[in-house]
């Protein structure tokens, strides 16, 4: 018998934002992995739990040896299919043993929360990842959602966006801790976001 690797969205945080389907697989699974917040908000005391950290080789040998005669249920936060660890799954094992149960993406509740469609917007991601810089230039009506890390933060992304030619007044919207109780969202331009407080791992929405 195929036993099945499920990767489950858990949405962008608050348990409010993830599907029902999802809650369903994660509770009825005997072998549970996610990040240490995950397993802390939906692990139960009788499921065999282990954590997502930097060495995803390991949690890859994890998932291998234990699929081979039981279910695993793979917890990643927001959408599977947007920067998560499907691809490191899609490369180790065949498109057949997994089953994906999609999430609400930080990234859609960012455009939601400004009722602004996203079907037309450039998406990227800087978390983790150096940008790249010709993909940063500026075209009159372009939209651009971005993914920030502590590197490359509100701040610092504001500074390249005026280095790749958009103007200063340009209109961004600045998502932080999307979901929870304490969310905020600023409207502000390019030019005042260079000098106000950097917001680190926050959604930013670039209007051009």
């Amino acid at each position: 018998m195929e036993h099945k690797i499920i990767i489950v969205g858990i949405g962008p945080g608050s348990k409010e934002y993830i599907l029902p389907i999802a809650l369903k697989k994660i509770s009825t699974a005997k072998i549970l992995v996610g990040g240490k917040r995950a397993l802390s908000d939906y692990a139960a005391p009788n499921q065999l739990t282990a954590p997502i950290t930097a060495d995803i080789q390991a949690t890859i040998t994890f998932i291998r040896e234990k699929s081979a005669t039981e279910e695993v249920v793979v917890m990643v936060s927001g959408d599977p299919g947007y920067y998560s660890l499907l691809p490191a799954l899609r490369a180790e094992f065949p498109a057949e043993k997994l089953e994906v149960i999609p999430g609400i993406s930080s990234m859609q509740l960012a455009f939601s929360r400004i009722a602004r469609p996203w079907q037309d917007a450039d998406l990227m991601s800087l978390h983790g990842r150096l940008p790249d810089y010709a993909s940063l230039s500026y075209e009159a009506g372009r939209t651009i959602g971005m993914l920030t890390d502590d590197e490359h933060n509100s701040q610092r992304i504001a500074m390249l966006l005026l280095d790749a030619g958009w103007p200063q007044n340009t209109p961004v919207y600045i998502g932080d801790r999307l979901s929870y109780p304490d969310e905020k969202i600023v409207k502000t331009t390019l030019i005042i976001a260079t000098a106000a407080p950097a917001v680190n791992n926050c959604i930013m929405v670039v209007l051009g």
